[in-house]
């Protein structure tokens, strides 16, 4: 049996889960959140705690357990206080700014990048070169930062590129360091 899987999830006050069928709602002040859930795990909601239990005992339904449940308290702490990730931009001339519901960022390419914001996603710029992406769900958040980090990703000899803020990019000696 999954050890995360068995945890209790605690839902604030301020929020509202609803299960209908293997659909699961989770309502709160950010926002509105839904997913389906598979057969092989089910979910009940008591005295504002939820508990997700496995049907069968095979690897699938085990795998399956820890799974929803991490999906489920990513969803209860997404609409009460929602998820954030920063990108640090690093290199002479490199720069973003956000006009409207795009991104255009300037990476040291002849062209201009731009990268359209998702319905219930909040890019904001801290400088031209600092990005905070919100939102309330974290799924959505980590993949439009995965994509904005792949237009230009951190090299190890300048150390130019787009990282995360608490990301450490191993650095190489030049050909003229390796003697």
């Amino acid at each position: 049996m999954s050890r995360i899987g068995k945890l209790p999830i605690a839902v604030p006050k301020d929020v509202k889960v609803t299960i209908d069928g293997d659909n699961i709602i989770v309502e709160g002040k950010k926002g509105k959140l839904t997913r389906k859930f598979r057969p092989e795990v089910s979910v009940t909601n008591a005295d504002n705690l939820i508990h997700v239990k496995a049907n069968e005992d095979t690897k699938e339904a085990r795998a399956y357990h820890g799974l929803y449940r991490t999906l489920l308290n990513n969803m209860v702490k997404g609409v009460s206080e929602g998820f954030k990730k920063t990108l640090v931009i690093t290199g002479v001339g490199y720069k973003a700014e956000v006009v409207g519901k795009s991104l255009f960022l300037n990476l040291g390419y002849s062209t201009q990048f731009e990268y359209p914001i998702l319905d219930g996603l909040t890019i904001a710029t801290e400088g031209p070169t600092k990005l905070v992406v919100s939102g309330i769900d974290k799924e959505v958040v980590g993949q439009t930062c995965a994509e904005i980090r792949s237009f230009r990703r951190p090299e190890p000899y300048k150390g130019k590129g787009i990282k995360y803020e608490n990301e450490v990019v191993k650095r190489k000696v030049g050909k003229s360091g390796a003697k």
